[in-house]
C-alpha cells in the first residue's frame, strides 16, 4: 500500500540544488502538518529529488528519517520542474495533492487558504501578493503570463504561482510534458474542472540560487502555449461506465 493513502492531503515539494534550504523547509513543514491534520486533512509531505548535484538528497534522506509525515523520492537523473511534479503525482494516492517550491517564496500555512475551497473547485491556486522578485522576473512573468492567457483562454492571473491544490484523480489525468507546470490550469480544464484563485503571501529568496533565466521565463513558455494549443484540439478526455472487469 502506497503511505500517502493513508492521509487526505500530499505536498509536493520538488528539489532541485537546494541544499541550503532543506533544513528550513523540515522547520516550516514540520510546524504546519500537524495543524492541517488538526483541521481535517491529513497531510504529508513527499520531496522529489530531481537529481540533484549538491547534498540536497543525503539532507532529504535525513529529514525524512526522523519526521514520520515526510517521504522522499529520487529522480535518476536531472529531468526538469515538469517531470519531478508528475513523479510525485504518479507517487501520491490521498485525495488531494499540492505543489509548493523548495526555495520557501510561499508559505505552506497558506495551503489553508486554499484546502476550504476544494469542496466546489478541482483545482485552487494562489496569486502572488506584493511580490519579492527583481524588476526582470517581475516584467518577463507578467508578459509571459499575458500571453498565456491570449493563448490558452484560462483565465488564471498568475500560473507562476507554486502554490495550488488539486484533486489527484484530475491531476493523474493532465497530459504532461516538458513545461507543462505553466500550463497546469488550462490543461486541467481540458477535463471540465473548476479553478480558483487565491491571493497568498509572496517572499523573497532567503537561500541559494534561482533556477530561471530570461529564457525560460519568456522564450520557452511562448513556444509551449504553441504546444498546448495543438494539443488541445487533440486531447482525448473520456469517463468509463459499467464494466464486467
Amino acid at each position: 500500500m502506497n503511505k500517502t493513502a493513508d492521509y487526505r492531503f500530499t505536498i509536493i515539494v520538488p528539489v532541485y540544488n537546494e541544499e541550503d534550504n532543506i533544513y528550513t523547509l523540515e522547520e516550516r513543514l514540520r510546524a504546519y502538518l500537524p495543524a492541517t491534520t488538526a483541521g481535517g486533512q491529513p497531510a504529508c509531505a513527499l520531496f522529489v529529488n530531481d537529481g540533484s548535484k549538491d547534498r540536497s538528497g543525503e539532507r532529504l534522506r535525513e529529514i525524512c528519517g526522523r519526521n514520520p509525515h515526510f517521504y522522499w523520492l529520487d529522480l535518476a537523473r536531472n529531468s526538469g520542474l515538469s517531470a519531478a511534479m508528475k513523479a510525485g503525482i504518479d507517487a501520491t494516492y490521498s485525495e488531494y495533492v499540492g505543489y509548493m517550491d523548495a526555495d520557501l517564496q510561499t508559505a505552506p500555512e497558506d495551503f489553508d487558504l486554499l484546502l476550504p475551497h476544494m469542496g466546489e473547485y478541482e483545482m485552487v491556486m494562489g496569486i502572488r501578493t506584493g511580490r519579492k522578485d527583481s524588476f526582470v522576473k517581475n516584467m518577463s512573468s507578467r508578459i509571459a503570463n499575458g500571453f498565456r492567457r491570449m493563448m490558452t483562454h484560462d483565465g488564471v492571473e498568475d500560473t507562476g504561482c507554486p502554490l495550488k491544490v488539486l484533486r489527484t484523480d484530475y491531476a493523474k489525468r493532465i497530459p504532461f510534458f516538458t513545461g507543462m507546470h505553466r500550463f497546469l490550469p488550462a490543461l486541467i480544464q481540458l477535463q471540465g474542472a473548476r479553478v480558483k484563485q487565491v491571493p497568498v503571501r509572496h517572499f523573497p529568496r532567503v537561500a541559494g540560487q534561482s533556477k530561471y533565466h530570461l529564457w525560460n521565463r519568456l522564450a520557452g513558455p511562448f513556444m509551449d502555449c504553441f504546444a498546448y494549443r495543438w494539443m488541445r484540439k487533440r486531447y482525448i478526455d473520456y469517463r468509463t461506465g459499467e464494466t464486467n472487469l
